[in-house]
């Protein structure tokens, strides 16, 4: 079993470091992720420019690759054949705080996981539910005994095509964890607003500004499953059809004359 670990926090991140630890208990363990934090990046693809890699020492002596480029770009290197010996699972994480809703979107540590998954890859996406008052520093001990758990279930059962997962794991100490529920995704509340202002040469510039996202903790969502000490694991499609709407927009009238039509009530 040869296990990929990445992540969007930086190869140098703790969150990253703790995973890889626990997943060297399934398999071989070969890490390559961002040299930078890469959060909220989504899913990017690099194609203006040559991804540079080059290896470093993590903080325990551990060996590791460090990539210039996107968290999704280090799982398509090791894809396209940088890391030599196949890959059976790609880990991303832990991530530092919680990637749940509308976030998955945006998020660097879930989307790695979907490049995987495009390839073909089994493909877990972490994520701790740490809470961004938190100023002390964070023991990814439990949350990365959590992943050891949930990747090992990956590893025995499989993941259909193009489906991932998608963990948050709650801010707790281990025995404090009530347990592991299937949750969907929730919902989240954005609170940005856009700050118009001026350079000192006369220019305008932006700066989309605004309070940290909430979530809507409804029970058997994503954020709900957290609220209530659970972990939550939400398995995730890349085909985003809507299908349900297929039939109705179906009906819709594409035709030139429908479009005269319209013009003439808008009058």
């Amino acid at each position: 079993m040869h296990i990929l670990v990445t992540n969007d926090d930086g190869v140098t991140a703790p969150g990253i470091l703790a995973l890889a630890q626990e997943m060297r208990a399934l398999g071989r363990v070969t890490i390559l992720a961002p040299d930078r934090n890469w959060s909220a990046s989504g899913h990017v693809k690099t194609l203006d420019r040559p991804l540079r890699v080059k290896e470093i020492t993590l903080a325990n002596g551990t060996l590791a690759w460090a990539c210039d480029g996107a968290p999704s770009d280090c799982v398509s290197l090791a894809a396209h054949g940088f890391v030599e010996e196949k890959i059976d699972l790609v880990v991303s994480g832990i991530n530092a705080y919680a990637n749940v809703g509308h976030d998955v979107t945006y998020s660097g540590t879930v989307t790695a996981a979907m490049e995987a998954t495009i390839w073909g890859i089994p493909a877990v996406a972490f994520s701790l539910d740490q809470p961004e008052s938190n100023t002390a520093p964070v023991d990814y001990t439990p949350a990365a005994r959590i992943a050891r758990r949930v990747a090992r279930a990956v590893i025995r059962y499989g993941l259909p095509p193009n489906i991932l997962l998608n963990v948050n794991i709650p801010f707790l100490p281990l025995e404090r964890i009530k347990g592991f529920r299937i949750s969907r995704q929730g919902m989240r509340v954005y609170h940005d607003k856009l700050d118009r202002r001026t350079d000192p040469r006369g220019r305008p510039y932006y700066w989309v500004i605004g309070e940290s996202p909430t979530s809507v903790p409804e029970r058997g969502t994503d954020a709900g499953t957290l609220a209530e000490g659970y972990v939550s694991i939400t398995p995730i499609q890349l085909d985003l059809t809507a299908y349900q709407l297929m039939p109705e927009i179906d009906t819709w009238d594409w035709d030139e004359t429908a479009e005269s039509n319209d013009q003439t009530l808008a009058r």
